[in-house]
């Protein structure tokens, strides 16, 4: 495969199209709004000086990665001629199994379909498409330059020569590519989630307050960052979007979101994204202070 397609131009498509890019693909970008491919572009440009200034990179590899991102605002045009596509649009399923109803009928047959969904069913995905073997996910780490995590998922149909061959472009990246099979959750999100929904239990039953929760999961477990400060980052809307997944996908009442999360969502506490979640960012990124309705 030379020429790859990402679908969604945001946090996870710019970062794919960057990885890609990089490892000498030449990439078609592509996104309905102008707006958002010039943004991504610029986000790309600046993690590239990022690396550049820590001597990762040098100034011809951030001139040849930009050099092979080519912008489309129009999807047929972008992906009719391309070997791969990986979809990283919004997670919604509606809108997903609408893109991939497109990409069966604008691709060559031969075209393989990714997507980087970190929860729906590929098994789904792939239904919508005449070739579902040659459907499979491809669960990209944000940030995705930075984490070497690839979780390649397959559907109940994919086969095991395009299983073989995204596990080994995935290598080309950079990344290590984990092979799982398509269940609620995969694996990544079937065991983050209920840590996370279980952390906001326990600040819901009063166990524990949000920042020592975090503390604990922290020093004790030498996790990066606790479990609530991780759901605001990741958007608590997307973590009750996943518990429901869960929940819906195994009937089981341990996968139950926390009526804390749900009120959370419900009122827009959204986490960094709306300025406030478990703890207000509205002051940025780089100090954690409590949000005001969980101070003691």
């Amino acid at each position: 495969m030379e020429q790859i397609a990402v679908i969604g131009s945001g946090t996870m498509g710019n970062g794919i199209a960057h990885v890609f890019a990089q490892s000498g693909f030449k990439v078609n970008l592509v996104d309905i709004s102008e707006a958002a491919l010039e943004k991504a572009l610029k986000t790309i440009e600046k993690n590239l000086d990022r690396m550049l200034a820590k001597e990762k990179i040098d100034e011809a590899t951030k001139t040849a990665t930009l050099a092979n991102i080519t912008t489309y605002a129009d999807l047929k045009a972008g992906v009719e001629t391309v070997d791969l596509v990986v979809e990283a649009a919004i997670e919604n399923v509606d809108i997903k199994l609408k893109i991939f109803e497109d990409l069966e009928a604008f691709t060559k047959p031969e075209c393989i379909l990714a997507s980087n969904t970190s929860s729906i069913p590929i098994t789904k995905i792939g239904s919508v498409t005449k070739r579902a073997d040659k459907v499979i996910g491809m669960h990209f780490m944000n940030p995705v330059p930075v984490m070497k995590l690839v979780e390649v998922i397959r559907g109940y149909a994919t086969s095991n020569e395009v299983t073989n061959l995204i596990m080994e472009t995935s290598k080309k990246l950079g990344k290590v590519p984990v092979e799982v099979n398509d269940y609620p959750g995969f694996i990544s999100n079937r065991i983050l989630m209920p840590m996370i929904n279980e952390a906001i239990i326990s600040l819901f039953e009063g166990v524990a307050g949000v920042e020592e929760i975090d503390t604990v999961m922290k020093l004790g477990m030498a996790h990066p960052m606790g479990p609530l400060q991780l759901a605001d980052f990741i958007g608590l809307d997307v973590c009750l979007s996943i518990m429901n997944v869960l929940y819906e996908g195994f009937g089981n009442p341990k996968y139950a979101p926390c009526p804390l999360l749900v009120n959370m969502v419900t009122a827009g506490y959204l986490g960094v994204k709306s300025g406030e979640g478990f703890y207000d960012w509205s002051h940025g990124t780089k100090e954690l202070v409590v949000s005001p309705q969980f101070k003691k």
